[in-house]
């Protein structure tokens, strides 16, 4: 052995990239097609946008051609009618409204609550049970309550008694949906304590289940009955009773100065609910 050899470095420097004559591979960057991609995805939606405001033809200059009819709409609200013997037929259209509200979430409670502890994971129903649950809550909600409405007063006639029908059907729907939420969302612990003392699913549901989830169900079920003065407001146009029917005929007959004293109950009905709905909530919320 040589001493240039007794004196070199052990082990040898590895060479770097470019001593090896090969140069590094570059590597390729995503951000440029990220960025591409954003943009198509931006594009898209603007066409989609565009697409969607022609296919509605709405326009600037459809709101100008128009401008007399809403000037003569706006000068009846300007003008409400207060004379005695409209305003008692409109206080008996509310109460027909609140009637139908109350009486559509009656019917619903009971189903959709049913349905909701059919559907909850936590409860443990079987799965082909669990299934034919989810399945009938989605039918009945995902059918809108017009068309519900629709289909009850073409079988018993128009009336209060369609509207009330319509709205219990649908609610039920969405009270075992929203209902079933509401019980998933408990503390499992106090479940497993009780299924560990050998309680049956029905008797586990009612002592440890329905009572944590109580004050959400109960919110769930104001909530409903909010909704249900809205949904009973509209269906009244296809003759299910309450103030929507009033709407519709003071509509029809272009009869703005009704449909103002009317406009301005609705909104009186829903806030004066709205406000009981929340005074409800708090104190139920003090309780618990």
């Amino acid at each position: 052995m040589t001493p240039e050899e007794l004196t070199r470095p052990w082990p040898p420097p590895t060479p770097k990239p470019a001593e090896r004559g090969a140069p590094p591979t570059p590597v390729p960057s995503a951000v440029p097609r990220r960025r591409l991609l954003r943009w198509a995805a931006v594009g898209a939606i603007l066409v989609l946008l565009v697409w969607s405001v022609q296919g509605t033809g709405v326009s600037v200059g459809a709101l100008i051609d128009g401008r007399e009819g809403g000037l003569h709409l706006v000068r009846g609200f300007l003008h409400p009618d207060l004379s005695a013997a409209f305003l008692a037929d409109v206080g008996s259209a509310v109460l027909q409204t609140v009637q139908i509200s109350l009486t559509g979430l009656l019917l619903a409670a009971p189903l959709g609550l049913a349905g909701a502890l059919l559907i909850a994971g936590n409860v443990g129903a079987p799965g082909w049970l669990r299934g034919s649950a989810r399945a009938g809550a989605a039918f009945l909600r995902g059918v809108p309550d017009l068309l519900w409405a629709l289909l009850f007063v073409a079988t018993i006639g128009p009336g209060p008694a369609a509207g009330a029908l319509a709205i219990a059907v649908h609610g039920a729907g969405l009270l075992a949906k929203l209902g079933a939420e509401q019980l998933e969302a408990i503390d499992p612990a106090p479940v497993e304590a009780v299924r560990l003392t050998g309680t049956g699913r029905a008797a586990t549901a009612v002592l440890a289940i329905i009572p944590q989830a109580r004050a959400g169900l109960a919110s769930l079920l104001l909530y409903q009955w909010e909704c249900n003065l809205r949904t009973s407001t509209v269906i009244g146009f296809v003759g299910a009773g309450g103030i929507g029917q009033e709407l519709a005929i003071s509509l029809r007959l272009f009869r703005y100065d009704e449909l103002s004293t009317l406009i301005l109950a609705v909104l009186a009905m829903i806030l004066l609910v709205d406000q009981l709905s929340r005074v409800i909530r708090r104190r139920m919320g003090a309780a618990t």
